[in-house]
């Protein structure tokens, strides 16, 4: 009899907590789509959005999404799974629509450059001034060993528009799409969404040129061969590498 009820209340916990699981994604959903610019978007673009999902294969009420941009070619990308797979697949590709400041990362307020290095999404802006937001966690904690420490800057978003001092703007129509994907994987348990920035990709010749082009700037090219191995890992792979800072702001893959 005891060991039932042990059971019983194992099982009644586990399902607690799935319902109340369940119950936090579809309130993070409901009130999203609440806002009138989110409505839109869903109106606009979320049959079409799902049916690509479908044709790839993907379970389009169970994914997860992964977002990579490269600052020279000015692309980001979003790379989509199911939530129990372990590859990534290549979904989108958003041009930015414009930009600011050069390659390297963002080490101070005012200095207009889009960061560089490994960040997740924070906060999802429906009240955007550039229609709809999905902010960055600039600074993260290598950027506050790195950075300016009185006035590292802050507020990094990928979001509408083509103006940016710093942000990834890649249009009112592709901010819609992706705002989208990034509340549905929200809202079917994803509670990270990674984003990598790199200068470039990575590859031999590309970094070859970048390192010979950059070669009297000797901390900025520690800062990319700091990178590159994250950036390899994902392309040999198609999984999200573990990594950690260090106490000197160096990412380290676990």
């Amino acid at each position: 009899m005891l060991k039932f009820r042990k059971m019983f209340c194992i099982v009644f916990i586990l399902f607690l907590i799935v319902s109340i699981s369940k119950s936090r994604s579809q309130s993070f959903l409901e009130e999203q789509r609440s806002y009138s610019k989110v409505k839109l978007a869903f109106d606009e673009k979320e049959n079409d959005l799902l049916l690509e999902i479908s044709q790839l294969g993907i379970n389009n009420n169970s994914f997860e999404i992964f977002l990579r941009a490269f600052k020279k070619e000015k692309i980001l990308e979003v790379w989509i799974k199911n939530k129990t797979d372990e590859f990534y697949t290549l979904f989108k590709k958003y041009d930015f629509c414009s930009f600011s400041g050069d390659l390297g990362p963002k080490r101070k307020e005012g200095d207009l450059q889009i960061p560089e290095g490994i960040y997740f999404i924070n906060h999802f802006n429906p009240l955007s001034s550039f229609f709809l937001s999905l902010g960055i966690n600039y600074p993260n904690e290598s950027d506050k060993i790195l950075s300016d420490q009185e006035r590292p800057g802050g507020e990094i978003y990928i979001h509408g528009g083509c103006a940016t001092i710093g942000c990834i703007p890649i249009t009112d129509d592709r901010i819609k799409e992706l705002y989208i994907l990034a509340v549905l994987a929200k809202s079917f348990g994803q509670n990270k969404i990674c984003v990598h920035i790199f200068p470039t990709k990575l590859e031999r010749q590309n970094y070859l040129i970048l390192k010979i082009q950059n070669l009297f700037k000797k901390s900025l090219c520690e800062f990319w061969d700091n990178l590159k191995p994250i950036y390899l890992y994902f392309e040999e792979n198609k999984k999200i590498p573990q990594t950690k800072v260090q106490s000197n702001g160096k990412y380290i893959i676990e």
